[in-house]
């Protein structure tokens, strides 16, 4: 039953609800050169059809430095996100965030940022220093009194963006019906793939071959 005073026009709308664009589920698999199950690759899915979708919020992350690496080694940050880097180890590293892949020659488009961070000492607070994404794109990060030590930060403006798994899979929830396209991004890739265009039905499964050969990464 309506209430007497609700306005005709949320009548309206709620009537319309079952019209609007249902949601679904995106698998996602993605093969490396060798068409092996690639983990730790980003996959983005952007709607091609309707309005674009507003970007998600904001978040703050902690990508901590610890046994010489970045942990976590792959992130997904949305734009404007917020991220504290912390050296847990006992001594100094640098954190050079930098464009991947092709931009990484022209790094005036985007600017970079560079930090020092202390070693940790007993009984004090870890080293930390923090710094905000304003731009989409990918960043690899790196240290430069150890050239092991990798990382990789995809800074997303689209809302369905996500990591594989270990089986180099990713799922992706509330995706609206419809054309759209695919795009892969993975720290080892120097030239991203053009997208894929997909139509997106409720249950949605696709295998996506790429050219990467990921670089096996340390324990």
């Amino acid at each position: 039953m309506n209430r007497p005073n609700t306005p005709a026009w949320l009548i309206a709308a709620v009537t319309l609800l079952p019209l609007v664009a249902q949601a679904a589920t995106v698998q996602v698999t993605v093969l490396g050169r060798d068409g092996k199950p690639l983990a730790h690759a980003v996959v983005v899915i952007e709607p091609t059809s309707g309005a674009r979708p507003a970007a998600p919020a904001p978040v703050s992350a902690v990508i901590n430095q610890q046994k010489m690496q970045f942990v976590p080694g792959t992130s997904v940050l949305p734009v404007g996100s917020k991220v504290t880097f912390t050296n847990l180890d006992t001594w100094e590293h640098h954190v050079r965030g930098m464009p991947a892949g092709l931009a990484s020659l022209n790094p005036g488009t985007q600017p970079g940022f560079e930090l020092r961070l202390d070693g940790k000492a007993e009984g004090k607070d870890p080293a930390s220093a923090e710094v905000t994404l304003s731009k989409a794109g990918a960043v690899q990060l790196g240290c430069h009194l150890h050239g092991s030590m990798r990382g990789f930060i995809f800074v997303a403006d689209s809302p369905w963006t996500l990591v594989t798994d270990a089986n180099g899979v990713a799922t992706l929830q509330g995706v609206p019906e419809g054309a759209a396209k695919v795009r892969v991004v993975h720290a080892d890739q120097i030239l991203e793939a053009p997208p894929v265009a997909v139509n997106i039905t409720p249950v949605t499964a696709l295998s996506l071959p790429t050219q990467v050969q990921s670089r096996r990464r340390r324990p």
